[in-house]
């Protein structure tokens, strides 16, 4: 048997309907009215073709039609249009000689269609790539119905759709993804069933189970995750990733291309539900620190760009997710902020959500061995009490890296300041190898401790702390390859095509990964022995 057309599967439909209603079967007049048509010659055309490829048999006396004998009047052919995406959406294109599918038990055939699945958006409600889902006609659909929404001049996208106080939540059935934020949204039509190849039918309105993750005990939240500094410090003691978020572009071709799963979804955090987040039980965050920063406007939770108050959304999603813990990280002043006053109410904040805390000032150079002067703050939680008295910060270890040892053998030219207009500003301050500099805008500081001084996001930049060495071949800021060494990062770890001053700005911004290595393993050790 051949597959009918668009029309065609109307033509069959309303056959059905009427053989079911009336008992017996449509005139061409009555089919032409039906689909309203004003000639009936173009129906008796669709009747031939039908005739001819099966759908329909001539009666005995060859003066009308009717259903095959094996044709359940139960059944209606829904025509597949084309795609649509489980992901993000795709234009919207109907294929008017679309093929068909057979549905059973419809109210009203002619207000259904079907769409093939592209996109994995949707398995945790049972819809996967491959499968053709039959689709309701409708322009409203209640909050949590799966819905084909058309946003951005007609393109098309499968998501649960949710009301908001200013537009729509399209929400995605997939713990790895995001929601879609709109407006204005158009509904075509509700999910009504799902086929795939290997099973008959998934009626949309019974409980689809959902599968669950192994309950490890250590699957974690990055946020603010900048290029994933803390996420490798804990992975390498067994912890796993399953959400990354982040709000500057820019790190996300930093972060993507380091780590095969759990890409990053850059979006402002203000913006993510709480109950959107993947099962996770700790979570991990360098809240951003300029609010709080000595070298910041010491504005606190006034900040009013709203930096300082991104804590408090980090309390929201504890509150309402209630995670086994959670590992912080700032920059040293928070702790002395306002005489103490801010540190106090993020204290009084995470305990009253329940959690029990230690909190330490840890230097990357006595805690990560890395050639860094960098001091910050780290504050662990957990809810069982027992786990964060079983918990003790990792104890200072001998610093054997030096400045020397992360240089690079072979350095561009463009790094060196010599004959550059600086460079009669450096010449007589800067001359002793293997030791590091600081250009502080109108001077020259040698640090004395023979490290680094603090990496910073405008290295590199023209503002002040600005790491400079002479190498013996002439006098040049490091390269951010040598500061990610400073920083603890491993030599796999790639860097994209784009300018040095994002990859400065975002090594600085970054955390010494074995200083958050070590507090991982002495948070694994409280979590295997309490």
């Amino acid at each position: 048997m051949s597959t009918a057309t668009t029309k065609q599967t109307k033509v069959l439909n309303l056959i059905r309907e009427f053989k079911d209603r009336e008992g017996n079967y449509p005139t061409l007049q009555q089919l032409a009215k039906g689909l309203g048509l004003k000639s009936v010659s173009n129906v008796h055309q669709h009747v031939s073709e039908l005739v001819k490829g099966g759908q329909l048999v001539q009666t005995n006396d060859l003066t009308g039609y009717e259903l095959p004998e094996y044709w359940d009047l139960n059944q209606s052919l829904v025509p597949i249009l084309g795609y649509i995406s489980a992901g993000l959406p795709i234009q919207a294109i109907e294929d008017i000689d679309a093929p068909t599918i057979t549905v059973s038990n419809l109210p009203s055939p002619s207000e259904f269609y079907a769409l093939i699945v592209k996109g994995d958006s949707m398995i945790d409600e049972g819809i996967y790539e491959g499968d053709t889902v039959i689709i309701k006609k409708q322009s409203q659909a209640y909050d949590g119905q799966t819905v084909v929404a058309i946003v951005d001049d007609n393109n098309a996208t499968l998501k649960k759709l949710y009301k908001e106080k200013r537009g729509y939540r399209l929400q995605p059935a997939n713990q790895t993804m995001m929601p879609i934020f709109r407006d204005e949204v158009e509904v075509r039509g509700i999910v009504w069933e799902i086929r795939r190849p290997e099973i008959k039918i998934v009626q949309t309105n019974r409980p689809v189970a959902k599968k669950k993750p192994a309950k490890t005990g250590l699957r974690t939240l990055d946020l603010f995750a900048g290029i994933g500094g803390i996420r490798i410090g804990f992975e390498k003691v067994g912890f796993t990733t399953v959400f990354a978020n982040d709000s500057e572009k820019a790190c996300k071709h930093t972060y993507d291309l380091n780590f095969g799963n759990s890409k990053m979804v850059v979006e402002d955090l203000t913006k993510i539900h709480a109950n959107d987040l993947p099962e996770f039980d700790f979570l991990l965050g360098g809240f951003p620190c300029q609010a709080f920063s000595i070298a910041g406007y010491r504005q606190g939770f006034d900040d009013l760009k709203g930096r300082g108050n991104l804590f408090f959304d980090i309390a929201r999603i504890l509150k309402a997710r209630k995670p086994s813990g959670f590992l912080l990280e700032n920059v040293k002043n928070l702790k002395t902020h306002d005489g103490g006053k801010t540190f106090a109410i993020i204290q009084e904040a995470l305990e009253d959500l329940g959690y029990h805390i230690k909190y330490k000032v840890l230097n990357s150079m006595e805690y990560g061995n890395v050639p860094q002067n960098r001091e910050r703050i780290y504050i662990v939680g957990f809810n069982d009490k027992a786990k964060i008295d079983a918990f003790e910060f990792p104890e200072p270890i001998k610093l054997t890296k030096q400045i020397k040892d992360i240089l690079e053998p072979e350095v561009h030219e463009k790094y060196y300041y010599n004959g550059k207009p600086l460079f009669d500003r450096l010449k007589d301050d800067i001359n002793e190898e293997n030791a590091v500099y600081q250009w502080r805008r109108q001077y020259v500081r040698k640090n004395k401790k023979g490290v680094s001084p603090t990496l910073t996001a405008n290295m590199g930049m023209g503002g002040h702390n600005v790491p400079i060495i002479f190498d013996g071949k002439g006098i040049r800021k490091l390269t951010p390859r040598e500061c990610a060494r400073i920083q603890g990062y491993p030599d796999d770890y790639r860097f994209p095509g784009i300018a040095d001053s994002s990859l400065y700005k975002q090594i600085g911004n970054s955390v010494s990964v074995p200083v958050l290595e070590a507090i991982a393993r002495r948070m694994k050790l409280a979590i295997d022995t309490a």
